[in-house]
């Protein structure tokens, strides 16, 4: 085995890692291994990748006794990868947040709902054990699931949010209940949740980290996976989420007995997701697209490990957004923010008409909305909404968006969320943020609206008819009008009423002004197909039999069965899915297999 040199890439977390956005910021442990020494670690299992999945796994085999060393083409600001940038969403069913809400959930609805979602259809192949990892993990959200992380020290915003409410069928898409449960301190938390454990098996000597280790290959012998070789990077100290360099200063080799891949997804290559890009299904890939993830966010194992004899399924499902936005203060290439919004806003496409049925009304039918925008033969679209609206219904994605929640400050939340305007990371893009105009009237609006289109020009009389009609079906608790049904209802959850969706009114109310408009992009985010895996999380190879020594976890196996999410996604399914499958692969290094 070559030996831990000097460029092994181990160094410690500097202050850095701390999110310099509240008086009470939330930080990973600063007690990283000290960079320079020679290890000379015998492995038992090799994960690579640090982000959510490869820690969670690190953390069951190196709790059940094994040796593991985690490699990582990133530096030790990099440690737990896309979990760190998220808001901390997970999908919980009948938890006592949600009793406390009075929400009645069930074990019964939710498979109702994940599987009316996730519409399986090639389950005699590509989704055989998506299907699998499916019915396992809804079973663990209800019973399980919660446990394991409250043994870890997890909490919850006590509000549970309503994501994905649906295409408006019992039996189709969409959560039937409020199921997102925020993290108290967001990702950066559930990452120190895994992160200090970690920590303890590396300066008990179980654990090592190879940062700056790119893998570029599997080492297969005799049909097995036996081990990684790849290239070593050149040290580079940049901040958490900034394009690191490539530079390529030497090689390694290591072995052992298991290889568990949780390399992530392929969120920044576009290139990727336009070849994968289901466009029948969809419509056509987006010419203009920005990236929800890091540059690091490759892709490039899912390859690799095919070379080595994995198989790779479902590549034609991903989870994009409609609602993405040009971050104004950008860490990583065309950095986008997804906007998390209530029901209230309007939508329009890019020639200016409404979009139509439940996909028409925000926060509702992700895919549903992207048929429609990207029917127009454009990759954008419009919100327009009121200055009550933004207050009250307008939420980022990201810890770092949220200051409030990742510093767990029950003040500085109690006096952000409660105050009059909306929060300061939401005021500062609409004031910063080039998707954002604002006027005081309708015409002004849109000549503003105009002047940062990329396609035809809208038309303000046509524009004022679609809202006008809507603000009709204001005057009455009941209406035809499918989203303002939706608002009503939504208003109906605690949750909703008392901090997350407006109280009706009209639109053109001068009173509820000034009026916004919102230039919508198209957002990457996730890989929702992978590597075929059992519920082992062993890697299946192309005669369907898994390949000895491979293992794989999180996004870059689809979380589990390389698609358990199938066609669509619920939300808060994304960090959960990284723990579930990490949790299994970490533990089934531990079988005889």
């Amino acid at each position: 085995m070559t030996e831990l040199t000097p460029n092994y890439g181990v160094s410690r977390i500097e202050p850095r890692i701390v999110l310099n956005v509240s008086p009470s910021p939330a930080k990973i442990p600063e007690q990283w291994p000290a960079k320079g020494e020679d290890m000379g670690f015998n492995a038992d299992v090799i994960v690579v990748g640090a982000g959510l999945a490869g820690l969670v796994a690190a953390y069951e085999a190196g709790k059940g006794g094994n040796r593991v060393l985690i490699l990582d083409q990133e530096n030790a600001h990099n440690i737990g990868g896309q979990a760190f940038w998220s808001l901390g969403g997970l999908f919980l069913v009948d938890s006592p947040e949600q009793r406390r809400m009075g929400i009645r959930d069930s074990l019964d609805l939710a498979m109702q709902d994940w599987f009316g979602s996730a519409q399986f259809d090639r389950l005699s192949d590509e989704d055989s054990w998506g299907e699998q990892w499916a019915r396992a993990y809804v079973h663990w959200a209800a019973d399980g699931k919660r446990e394991y992380l409250r043994r870890l020290g997890w909490s919850a915003v006590p509000f549970v949010g309503w994501a994905e409410r649906g295409d408006g069928s019992v039996s189709g898409h969409g959560n039937s209940v409020p199921r997102f449960h925020i993290t108290w301190g967001t990702g950066p938390r559930i990452v120190e949740l895994f992160a200090t454990r970690v920590l303890d098996d590396e300066r008990a000597g179980r654990t090592a980290f190879g940062l700056r280790r790119r893998v570029d290959d599997l080492i297969v012998e005799d049909g097995a996976v036996v081990g990684v070789r790849g290239a070593i990077l050149a040290d580079d100290d940049a901040p958490r989420g900034v394009s690191s360099s490539r530079t390529v200063i030497g090689e390694f080799e290591e072995r052992a007995a298991a290889v568990i891949v949780t390399s992530g997804g392929i969120g920044h290559n576009h290139e990727l997701m336009r070849r994968n890009w289901p466009t029948t299904r969809v419509g056509p890939a987006p010419s203009h697209l920005i990236s929800g993830v890091p540059a690091h966010v490759d892709g490039r194992m899912l390859e690799i490990t095919e070379r080595a004899g994995g198989r790779v399924v479902n590549r034609d499902r991903m989870w994009a957004y409609t609602e993405g936005i040009h971050n104004w203060d950008p860490v990583w290439p065309d950095h986008a923010i997804r906007i998390l919004p209530g029901p209230s806003s309007m939508w329009f496409d890019a020639n200016g008409r409404r979009l139509r049925g439940m996909s028409g009304v925000p926060g509702a039918d992700s895919i549903g909305a992207m048929k429609q925008i990207l029917a127009t033969g454009h990759d954008y679209s419009w919100f327009v909404l009121t200055q009550s609206i933004i207050e009250k219904e307008f939420a980022l994605s990201g810890s770092e968006q949220n200051p409030d929640l990742t510093g767990r400050d029950l003040g500085f939340m109690l006096r952000s969320r409660l105050a009059k305007g909306a929060p300061g990371p939401v005021e500062a893009f609409k004031e910063h943020g080039v998707d954002f105009v604002v006027a005081d009237t309708l015409p002004g609006l849109v000549a503003k609206m105009n002047a940062i289109t990329r396609g035809p020009e809208l038309d303000v009389a046509a524009i004022e008819r679609e809202i006008v009609a809507r603000d009709r079906e204001m005057d009455n608790p009941f209406t035809k009008d499918v989203q303002v049904m939706v608002i009503h209802n939504a208003r109906r959850s605690t949750t909703d009423k008392l901090i997350r969706v407006a109280k009706p009114h009209k639109i053109l109310d001068p009173a509820h002004g000034p009026l916004i408009g919102v230039r919508l992009n198209i957002l990457s985010r996730k890989t929702l197909g992978g590597l075929q895996t059992n519920l082992d999380s062993q890697v299946i190879g192309a005669d369907g039999e898994p390949v000895p020594g491979l293992y794989a976890a999180g996004e870059v196996a689809g979380f589990g069965g390389g698609g358990v999410h199938g066609y669509n996604a619920l939300e808060g399914t994304f960090l959960g899915g990284c723990i579930f499958s990490g949790r299994a692969a970490g533990r089934a290094t531990l079988l005889p297999h």
